[in-house]
């Protein structure tokens, strides 16, 4: 691990530390810090952490002189969102934390009101803010913790169509603040007293659904989840991740990965059981029938990406019965449990 801290005056505690998670982001993390490194308060000191997931493209010095008021930490590998979001919060000084992708753009008035939120309300153990794309489209933000038959699309759709009025009671549009089960990591603000209590981010993820785990840690400790609609962020969502086709097969396999750790995590007795079961049935079937017509339509490269999908996924689920394990073999948890 390298750490690049220049110009930050350490005599001075900042109440809130941004933390910013990259890998290989470069283009979309510019526009965020540019964003940020104006700000000036009189209510609230900030600092700005950048944990870079050793990209190793010749860029993290670059920014690092670019930048010199940010602090940059380049981590020992790619070691997945979980793990880099602790490495920053370990190396922060605030008492609450604002976690950003690198493809957001915030302002200053959002991280005053994120803020205060917070200082009025602790029992809300994480608060986050309204999101909206480039062209000002907003993204969703009706979000319940995962069951087994939500975590498909068509049927997490039809789950929605049978609950519509309890849905729309609980995301009723002229509340300044709703209560989703659980918000994206793209921008979550919590403080490090919250943070500390549900012993951080949880490092059997290396990708996707960290967020949701952490949401439903603190909710099991009596936390609220909380999100104002006062304020709106722009997030570029998906520019982060999705660059080719082995990154995009890499990554909707590594979202189903984490479903499985999910279900591990959260789902007890008999339920945990069959959950996975139907899981797995699910996924590698439909999955088998995708990679099909990725074989015979294999000239058009989005559904090309099918057949890598189906390869990456059967060789973690033949990993899983060798090493009787859910856990992808990228999170730090299952590296720490193969060297012990």
């Amino acid at each position: 691990m390298k750490i690049q801290n220049r110009d930050i005056d350490s005599s001075n505690s900042p109440e809130v530390s941004i933390i910013i998670v990259n890998f290989k982001s470069w283009e979309h993390l510019e526009p965020c810090l540019l964003s940020i490194t104006d700000f000036k308060s009189n209510t609230f000191i900030l600092e700005t952490i950048v944990v870079d997931n050793y990209s190793d493209d010749g860029k993290f010095n670059l920014f690092c002189d670019k930048f010199p008021g940010v602090k940059f930490i380049k981590n020992s590998g790619n070691n997945g969102f979980s793990n880099a979001c602790n490495l920053g919060a370990n190396n922060a000084k605030g008492n609450f934390f604002l976690f950003l992708n690198p493809d957001t753009v915030v302002t200053i008035r959002a991280i005053s009101i994120l803020l205060e939120i917070a200082i009025k309300n602790p029992n809300y153990g994480i608060i986050s803010c309204e999101k909206i794309n480039r062209n000002g489209k907003l993204e969703t933000s009706t979000r319940l913790f995962p069951q087994v038959f939500t975590f498909f699309g068509y049927t997490r759709a039809i789950h929605k169509l049978i609950n519509k009025n309890k849905l729309l009671k609980k995301f009723d549009t002229s509340l300044a603040i709703i209560f989703p089960d659980w918000v994206s990591g793209s921008v979550l603000f919590i403080s490090k007293q919250w943070l500390t209590k549900v012993g951080g981010w949880n490092e059997d993820y290396w990708m996707y659904l960290e967020d949701v785990d952490l949401c439903k840690k603190i909710s099991d400790k009596g936390g609220r989840i909380a999100l104002t609609r006062n304020v709106k962020i722009v997030h570029n969502h998906g520019g982060a991740s999705r660059i080719n086709i082995k990154t995009k097969a890499l990554t909707k396999v590594e979202l189903i990965i984490s479903k499985h750790v999910y279900i591990q995590n959260h789902f007890k007795g008999i339920s945990l059981f069959s959950a996975q079961i139907f899981f797995f049935l699910l996924t590698i079937s439909s999955k088998f029938l995708w990679a099909i017509t990725g074989l015979f339509l294999f000239f058009i490269p989005k559904l090309r990406v099918n057949l890598l999908i189906f390869d990456y996924l059967l060789n973690y689920y033949f990993s899983v019965l060798k090493r009787t394990s859910w856990l992808s073999e990228r999170s730090m948890n299952y590296k720490r449990q193969k060297h012990i």
